[in-house]
């Protein structure tokens, strides 16, 4: 209840730029640099959304301080120019940073230190010092109010399992947690192409509008969804005969839809076969 209540709280406030810091690019260099360190499963998706929410709330306090002020189209391109080049600029760092803050917030791992992480970006011919890195930590901390323990779609599917066990369901709970975590790290990486095939069957046209594009955020930012999908998925994989099953159960659970789940799980499912076929 407490985490479909999170979920539903993020989605009913959830900025037009959601998504924009989880391209391919950026969720590969986190989850690269999480496995150099030896980070656990969930440290890497926290580290993606700690990023992506900093950098959206980043970007908005940059632009608003510059937007108050008013002045000629000229001088609000170059505004725009230097509040880019500052992103750019710091970019590498402040990703750095998230992936020191995630790793603190798991206990039972190692969390990475200062030197850890100047000894990385001085590997990618950066010059930061200690205190540059510090001060970086805590412009993510300030800009995200402190509230950097958010719930990661890893809490929503291990909690999901947890509860299709203790209502029955005999599933073969070791394997089917790794492949739902590699399913999840799939997710992440094709992010867009599953989320594409999945509006173009929801809305049964190949061409969606802008409209429905952008009424579709809230779909591709839903963790519950994510989570029940991945899942589905991956019992339609490792045990398909359960399959009819656990979906019922899923649905009873979280209240989303039979066709949805089928829908996600035939999105996914597409994007495999896709990426192995020669």
């Amino acid at each position: 209840i407490h985490l479909a209540t999170e979920n539903e709280q993020y989605l009913s406030e959830l900025p037009q730029q959601a998504g924009y810091f989880k391209e391919t690019r950026i969720v590969e260099f986190i989850f690269l640099l999480s496995e150099k360190w030896h980070l656990d499963q969930s440290t890497r998706y926290q580290a993606v959304e700690l990023l992506e929410r900093f950098m959206i709330k980043q970007i908005e306090q940059m632009c608003g301080d510059r937007g108050s002020t008013k002045g000629r189209e000229q001088g609000q391109r170059s505004s725009w120019s230097s509040v880019r080049e500052h992103i750019v600029n710091t970019f590498v760092l402040r990703l750095v940073s998230c992936v020191q803050l995630a790793s603190k917030l798991s206990l039972h791992y190692s969390r990475v230190t200062s030197d850890t992480a100047l000894k990385f970006l001085q590997s990618l011919k950066y010059s930061y010092t200690k205190q540059e890195l510090l001060e970086s930590e805590l412009a993510v901390l300030n800009t995200l109010h402190f509230h950097i323990n958010v719930s990661t779609p890893l809490a929503y599917v291990e909690l999901l399992l947890e509860v299709l066990g203790y209502n029955g369901c005999l599933l073969p709970a070791k394997p089917l947690h790794q492949l739902c975590v590699q399913l999840l790290d799939f997710c992440y990486l094709t992010r867009e192409t599953i989320y594409d095939t999945l509006l173009k069957i929801a809305i049964e046209n190949s061409t969606p509008s802008k409209l429905q594009i952008a009424k579709f955020l809230t779909v591709k930012e839903d963790f519950m969804l994510l989570a029940v999908g991945v899942i589905s998925t991956g019992v339609f994989i490792l045990i398909p005969r359960h399959w009819e099953q656990v979906v019922e159960h899923l649905n009873c659970i979280t209240g989303i839809t039979p066709q949805s789940i089928l829908e996600f799980s035939y999105a996914v499912v597409r994007r495999i076969v896709g990426s192995t076929t020669p």
